[in-house]
């Protein structure tokens, strides 16, 4: 059974033709406040939404919340994925079923600071895409590029963003 998208492709239209009437319409900033709660745990406040963390028991945690760097692969899944839906919407194919599938590798040396040649990140990350569509290849090829071209997530480990930090002691 193909599912009915739920994409509200007119709000999308109406912000992509407002942002390329004037530009600084499109500007702005996300924000995010994470409060240590205790141990390894710790609690994350987005707009009205509330995520909570923790590390996997084997290096301190209790293994109560999903780990960040489990996060970044589901910010990186569920980015492709409205990507993917949202090609999908304006080409006129429908899904009967997609996930997407990304794993990282990662050694713990660089984490543990053992070996300061290993990244405490990850090593690589890859992506499967499994999806049940009567859509020909070729446009599931179109709606992958499309859809890595045009993520947020994607650019933002593909790609070095600048990143900074200072401290503010109370």
């Amino acid at each position: 059974m193909t599912k009915a998208h739920s994409l509200d492709i007119s709000a999308y239209e109406a912000t992509k033709a407002a942002v390329a009437d004037d530009a600084s319409a499109g500007a702005g900033a996300f924000r995010t406040v994470t409060t240590w709660t205790e141990g390894a745990q710790a609690r994350t406040t987005a707009r009205s939404f509330t995520l909570e963390t923790d590390e996997p028991a084997p290096l301190g945690g209790t293994d109560k919340a999903i780990d960040p760097m489990e996060l970044v692969l589901a910010a990186i899944g569920t980015c492709l994925t409205i990507g993917w839906v949202t090609q999908a919407v304006q080409r006129g194919v429908q899904y009967r079923d997609l996930r997407i599938e990304v794993t990282g590798d990662f050694d713990l040396r660089g984490y543990l600071a053992l070996d300061e040649q290993v990244r405490p990140g990850f090593s690589g990350v890859n992506y499967v895409v499994h999806v049940d569509t009567d859509a020909p290849a070729d446009v599931l090829e179109e709606i992958r590029a499309a859809a890595e071209a045009t993520s947020p997530m994607f650019d933002n480990v593909k790609n070095a963003t600048p990143l900074q930090g200072s401290i503010e002691q109370a």
